[in-house]
């Protein structure tokens, strides 16, 4: 999979299954409105329309079904027939595990995505996910061809035309988004520490014309930033805050975006067992979300000032660590009794967020971050966290995550019950809870919005996506179409627009969400 292009089209062309193995797939009500005129040029000639229909009424997906149509070269694959009130219509999740198992081997392999026009940007990024790019195997470095698989979307539904060349570009910025984002978070800290960063975060201003502005060593604590520097002043690599920023004519709001950068997470001096550590390379997805989202939001026409802020550090062990105990005065100027090493996310988010209201001028800030283990038993592996001071954009982020693929459940906001756990003798507050059985999750994410006061007038959103930025041992790529959909509206583009929380195709795909709710039974 490390040496797939991928490559999103109108029209795959026609090929024999032979030359060119292919997978089709989608909704089984949906397989069935696909004319055989529309798919024959890849199927023909060992496939016939015969075939091709007994293939169809023999599937029975629980919760999917695929069936050969032709040795391993020609496969249809059937996605959940319904889904629940807290799923996405796409089935997105499904859509890659079918991907991953279904479509068959070779060098040029053709997958046709068969969905309505509301699915199709979630659809699409969920094929994205099912073809990773890290890869140090031995075998995989000594290939220098390239594979392709080229996508095809047919849409079906009331509004079934093909897609435009706009349209299959935002496709492919989207999936180049979610391959990037997981790529950062696969790759080990050897060959991704801050420096490495801060070197893709450079590549991405390059390819946009974008100078990034970096703060670090030294200079960050010199400034004031004692969340950041504290966090990472033990390591080789010194920690550091870069922003990438957009500010169009004619801008009428500003918005902000903070990336947890954490490179690697040993806990500190409070550090992890030996089981729990390893996989921590995996605590940039934050970061690694907003960098390839941010550089595909803009390839597609923002039209509103957007930055991108990145903490990043690596929390090491070391002569000059953080101790517990210790007291260090962040951004905001509040001081902050360190009482767990391990709680370092929420630290270095703290500075960010102060950052983009105080020198950015920010009216919307979102956070992301793989902050807490606690996210997973909240909202488990599928739905990220969200938790916001704002109804109408906790309610957004749902609709969002749903027309995404990128799934967002919310957290308790409640800072008047849960804020006293950070209570301190010493300072204005410590970082970690006293009491671990008190909504972790929300706790933490009280903790960064504190640090912009709970009466700021701007919206604040938290996205804690510890669980959802990986998939067994691979990365996901997760927050990149969630960004891009939950920011739809301020783009140009006419398929974000769509997928946006204010898009009359997302009320729509509620609607039909709930009226079957209604109908299944319980049993």
């Amino acid at each position: 999979m490390a040496n797939v292009v991928l490559e999103f089209k109108a029209s795959a062309g026609d090929s024999e299954p032979q030359s060119r193995p292919v997978l089709i797939i989608g909704h089984q009500t949906n397989l069935q409105k696909v004319s055989w005129s529309q798919i024959k040029g890849k199927l023909q000639p060992v496939v016939s329309k015969e075939i091709w229909q007994a293939a169809l009424s023999g599937l029975n997906p629980n919760p999917t079904d695929s069936c050969p149509l032709y040795l391993n070269h020609a496969t249809v694959a059937a996605l959940p027939s319904r889904v629940s009130r807290h799923n996405s219509q796409s089935s997105a999740h499904f859509v890659s595990r079918l991907v991953r198992s279904c479509l068959p081997g070779g060098n040029n392999r053709c997958i046709v995505m068969v969905c309505e026009r509301s699915d199709v940007f979630a659809s699409s990024c969920a094929i994205a996910r099912a073809f990773p790019i890290f890869s140090r195997r031995s075998n995989s470095s000594r290939r220098a061809e390239k594979k392709h698989v080229t996508v095809e979307i047919v849409v079906v539904g009331e509004e079934n035309s093909a897609l435009g060349v706009a349209q299959l570009e935002c496709l492919s910025n989207a999936a180049h988004g979610v391959r990037m984002a997981a790529r950062i978070v696969d790759t080990p800290c050897n060959e991704m520490n801050t420096d490495h960063f801060l070197d893709e975060i450079k590549a991405v201003g390059a390819d946009l014309g974008i100078t990034p502005v970096i703060i670090r060593g030294e200079e960050l604590k010199h400034r004031g930033f004692g969340g950041i520097y504290g966090v990472g002043k033990a390591a080789e690599h010194p920690p550091a805050l870069a922003i990438l920023s957009h500010t169009p004519e004619g801008a009428t709001q500003t918005i902000a975006w903070v990336g947890k950068g954490i490179v690697y997470d040993t806990g500190g001096l409070s550090i992890k067992g030996k089981t729990s550590m390893p996989g921590m390379k995996r605590d940039c997805g934050g970061a690694a979300a907003i960098l390839g989202a941010f550089r595909a939001t803009i390839k597609q026409g923002f039209k509103d000032n957007l930055h991108a802020v990145f903490c990043l550090a690596e929390n090491a062990v070391g002569p000059t660590a953080t101790r517990p105990d210790d007291i260090h005065t962040l951004y905001s100027g509040k001081t902050v009794e360190i009482n767990n090493t391990d709680a370092e996310g929420r630290l270095v988010l703290a500075d960010g967020v102060v950052y983009a209201s105080k020198d950015l001028s920010a009216d919307i800030i979102l956070d992301m971050a793989t902050l807490t283990g606690a996210q997973g038993i909240s909202t488990g592996k599928y739905h990220a966290a969200v938790m916001t001071n704002s109804e109408k954009w906790e309610v957004a982020c749902v609709r969002a995550g749903r027309s995404s693929g990128d799934l967002a459940h919310p957290l308790v906001y409640c800072p008047e019950l849960h804020y006293s756990e950070f209570t301190s003798a010493m300072a204005d507050m410590k970082n970690s809870v006293a009491d671990r059985e008190n909504a972790q999750s929300s706790c933490a994410g009280l903790f960064i919005g504190s640090h912009l006061g709970f009466d700021w007038p701007g919206v604040w959103v938290h996205v804690d996506i510890a669980s959802p930025v990986h998939a067994g041992e691979r990365a996901t790529g997760f927050g990149v179409a969630l960004l891009m959909a939950l920011f739809g509206q301020a783009s140009d583009d006419s398929m974000l627009n769509q997928v946006s929380p204010l898009g009359a195709a997302t009320n729509t795909s509620e609607d039909k969400m709930e009226r079957d709710c209604k109908r299944r039974r319980l049993v």
